[in-house]
């Protein structure tokens, strides 16, 4: 599959398994919080639902949530059923399992056997009788370990119909292949962006070669990951962001969805104005040469 296309992103969609997703999705971890898990200032509730209403309306119709995206007055899960239920026919829901956190918001990670109950708590939340795509979270104590255990445990619940299709998250090649020697994998979540290492580039292209989504986190973050964007970035960021008359982050974005079709977007925001401006970023055209500057930062 090639990398060099550079027609409109939002134009183009991409397919999990059996269901067509657009490439541009939404994060839900930003709608409980204006700092997530530390304690932020809770966003208002009204404002997050109508965040969502106006994703959906945009043509948004792949958003990424989890049980543990929550704070001490918001759940992700409650406000995307609040806006959203009886969701849209099209619209895909995934998730994320392995790590969890207690009402205190201290974290812990589920055995084997644990899975299946962080998959009813969604399926609660949300008001599902199924879970669209369930994503395997790897802890970073894992990240030179066996997933098959855990994996296989999630492959008995789809099974059983509790879910439609899975995928693996801040995995390795290698953990990739044993995931897909036990299930069929539908996407891989990763984080990835301007700058990012060879062999987080070499595992993007891989997934193209086998037909399955990537799908970056902290794309428009960077370095700042959870906390939200860089204070500082590169200047030829900014420059290429000043030729376009538009974000660095819109410029973050758009680069990363230029790396190849099988690549989506996820960006997250409990800002209408962002909102609109990560919608926009998914028609910006860069040039071959604005691509090939941005992508040699970090190398």
């Amino acid at each position: 599959m090639s990398a060099r296309t550079n027609a409109p992103a939002s134009t183009r969609t991409w397919r999990l398994g059996d269901l067509t997703v657009n490439r541009v999705g939404f994060g839900a971890m930003r709608l409980t919080g204006t700092a997530p898990f530390d304690g932020g200032v809770p966003r208002d509730r009204e404002r997050s639902i109508g965040v969502l209403r106006r994703a959906v309306e945009l043509g948004v119709n792949h958003i990424d949530t989890a049980a543990f995206y929550f704070s001490a007055t918001r759940s992700a899960n409650e406000l995307i059923n609040r806006a959203l239920a009886p969701y849209p026919e099209d619209l895909v829901i995934a998730t994320k399992v392995w790590p969890a956190r207690d009402p205190s918001g201290a974290w812990w990670w589920a055995t084997p056997a644990q899975l299946r109950g962080q998959v009813e708590e969604n399926l609660r939340q949300l008001g599902r009788d199924h879970l669209d795509v369930v994503n395997l979270r790897v802890p970073p104590s894992r990240r030179d370990g066996s997933i098959g255990e855990h994996f296989g445990a999630l492959a008995e619940l789809r099974e059983a119909g509790m879910i439609r299709h899975l995928g693996v998250s801040h995995v390795t090649s290698r953990q990739l292949a044993e995931a897909r020697a036990i299930a069929p994998v539908v996407c891989v979540q990763n984080p990835y962006g301007i700058g990012a290492p060879s062999e987080d580039r070499s595992l993007l292209r891989h997934c193209g070669e086998l037909g399955v989504a990537f799908v970056p986190f902290f794309a428009i973050a960077g370095s700042g990951r959870e906390a939200g964007p860089a204070a500082r970035d590169s200047e030829t960021v900014y420059a290429v962001a000043r030729a376009h008359e538009v974000s660095v982050a819109q410029i973050r974005l758009a680069w990363t969805l230029r790396q190849g079709p099988h690549v989506l977007a996820i960006p997250g925001t409990g800002d209408p104005d962002h909102l609109e401006q990560n919608m926009a970023a998914g028609n910006l055209r860069l040039s071959d040469d604005e691509s090939a500057r941005l992508g040699s930062l970090g190398r």
